[in-house]
């Protein structure tokens, strides 16, 4: 069963890849698509009564307005969506079949959480894909699904028995499971600020524009501060029971509190002190780099996340 899901696995590293190269030859090559040829229009006026919402999949780039276009012509963009949602697929699979092999969640040991962090990031790729439509965002996203990936067949992906501090199957899942989402979310937000910070030099034409981005960033995080939250009054409720005390200032836990710390400084930035452009994207760009640091540091520094 173990083979199978490495197999799933290397299936999805292939098609994660196989769409990103597909995504940069169509983004690079896209024209922009003339008024009379939409399927959607969307009409945005400079001064007129109902412009276009940041929410809103349509994309607006410096020159002016640019009509959004939904199709159901099945090309090569299609079949690149279609491709990180059978990866994403996939990787489902080779984690249940994981979890059914080792009898616990896909959580306890670096291996098995690089994989899930992949998945994360993956589902919460094609969430946002959905939503908004932004394809040019898969260039900056898909890259951290395979990093992941390409970690993960760096390390031991042999099953073992749960540690007696991970013996506790509700909270190992619980405590995990929100982190996994919180991060994807969060390489979401990052991929956005990216291409927020390159946008300028990009020539390419319909790219998203720079509100639009700014948007993007801000969603992916209303959905990963509040996991974050769970996740780390969770991991002291269970080091309470597994160590006998909440907190133990280890090396993964400090980081965790201040990659929660960064984000909800930039809530705090955008919304009550409406905080836009460089910086922050400058501050969805220092939080990801906290995440991974939450993520590898313990391989430096042990502490007692040493296992994971």
């Amino acid at each position: 069963m173990l083979d199978l899901s490495r197999t799933l696995l290397a299936l999805a590293t292939g098609l994660l890849a196989l769409a990103l190269l597909v995504n940069v030859v169509v983004v690079a090559t896209r024209r922009r698509a003339p008024a009379a040829t939409a399927v959607r229009p969307v009409a945005v006026g400079r001064g007129g009564s109902h412009p276009v919402s940041p929410l809103s999949p349509a994309a607006l780039d410096d020159d002016g307005p640019v009509t959004a276009v939904r199709t159901s012509k099945r090309g090569v963009a299609w079949a690149a969506d279609r491709s990180v949602e059978l990866a994403l697929l996939a990787i489902t699979v080779a984690l249940v079949i994981r979890s059914i092999h080792t009898g616990h969640a896909p959580f306890a040991n670096q291996y098995e959480f690089a994989c899930s962090f992949a998945w994360g990031i993956t589902a919460a790729y094609v969430f946002f894909e959905r939503r908004y439509g932004v394809r040019a965002l898969s260039l900056m996203v898909l890259p951290l699904p395979l990093a992941m990936l390409g970690y993960a067949s760096t390390v031991s992906s042999e099953a073992s028995g749960l540690m007696p501090a991970l013996q506790n199957h509700l909270l190992l899942t619980a405590h995990v499971i929100t982190a996994v989402i919180a991060y994807g979310a969060a390489g979401v937000s990052a991929g956005a600020a990216v291409l927020y910070l390159l946008r300028p030099h990009l020539k390419f034409p319909g790219l998203p524009s720079e509100d639009l981005l700014e948007e993007i960033g801000y969603r992916a995080i209303v959905i990963a501060f509040p996991m974050l939250t769970i996740m780390i009054i969770l991991g002291a409720i269970w080091a309470d029971i597994a160590w006998g005390r909440y907190w133990s200032w280890d090396p993964k836990e400090t980081s965790a509190l201040v990659t929660w710390l960064i984000y909800g400084g930039y809530l705090h930035a955008r919304v009550v002190r409406d905080w836009r452009g460089k910086k922050t994207a400058a501050l969805l760009l220092l939080g990801f780099a906290a995440v991974l640091f939450t993520f590898f540091g313990n391989l430096f520094f042990g502490g007692l996340h040493s296992y994971a």
